[in-house]
């Protein structure tokens, strides 16, 4: 199953390669040279298929829970002070996406979306310390009866070119659903409250919409 953002990369691709492998076909003689140039072709249509893959996910929804938004690893475990949105301290837990992780965001947790607003931006590297400032980004907050209010940030990278976010106003946020996309390596930073009790370590590998980032 592939996620509907890259339906139209796809076909653009499956295009391109239909089109060098006849070129190839007719043009290049050179045996060696033909193998290499189809497996080359082959590697780069595999690529895009697995950056656009949108596998089901098994979320158990849990009010008093966060689930991770994407597939990465935690790079990031610190308090900090978040400036856009609570203007206070809180914790912030970071994920990095390389390009052969899942892209597809997930909402952390059920309730009503209060706040959405996007920021043009820089690409620096996604682990860069500026980045959550300075790079193309979104910001979300969902609040729950429950849990509270939790902020999450897609934050674009060096070769992220697009934010896709779904999540407007008032929209009510089902935990583990698909709020978004990003393309082509990323990360999204998470802003929870300083008693909130983190269930990750650093460097550990989450998986989007199932891995418990925290609860109450």
């Amino acid at each position: 199953m592939f996620h509907k953002e890259g339906h139209k990369i796809i076909l653009i691709t499956f295009i391109f390669i239909i089109a060098s492998f006849l070129l190839v076909d007719n043009f290049i003689e050179i045996g060696w040279l033909r193998i290499l140039i189809l497996v080359a072709l082959l590697a780069f249509l595999i690529l895009i298929l697995q950056f656009f893959r949108n596998p089901k996910r098994h979320t158990s929804l849990n009010s008093k829970q966060v689930v991770s938004p994407v597939d990465g690893k935690v790079v990031v475990i610190e308090e900090v002070f978040e400036k856009e949105y609570f203007k206070e301290k809180r914790l912030q837990v970071s994920v990095f996406m390389s390009p052969i992780n899942v892209h597809v965001t997930r909402y952390p947790i059920s309730g009503n979306v209060i706040f959405s607003k996007y920021h043009p931006g820089k690409y620096l590297v996604a682990w860069h310390p500026k980045a959550s400032e300075e790079n193309e980004r979104t910001t979300v907050v969902v609040e729950n009866e429950t849990y509270g209010k939790v902020l999450y940030r897609q934050i674009a990278g060096a070769l992220a070119k697009r934010i896709v976010n779904y999540a407007k106003l008032n929209d009510k946020a089902l935990q583990g659903e698909d709020s978004g996309f990003i393309k082509f390596g990323s990360r999204v930073d998470l802003y929870l409250p300083l008693d909130t009790n983190i269930k990750v370590q650093l460097n550990q590998k989450v998986r989007g919409g199932e891995s418990v980032i925290a609860e109450v």
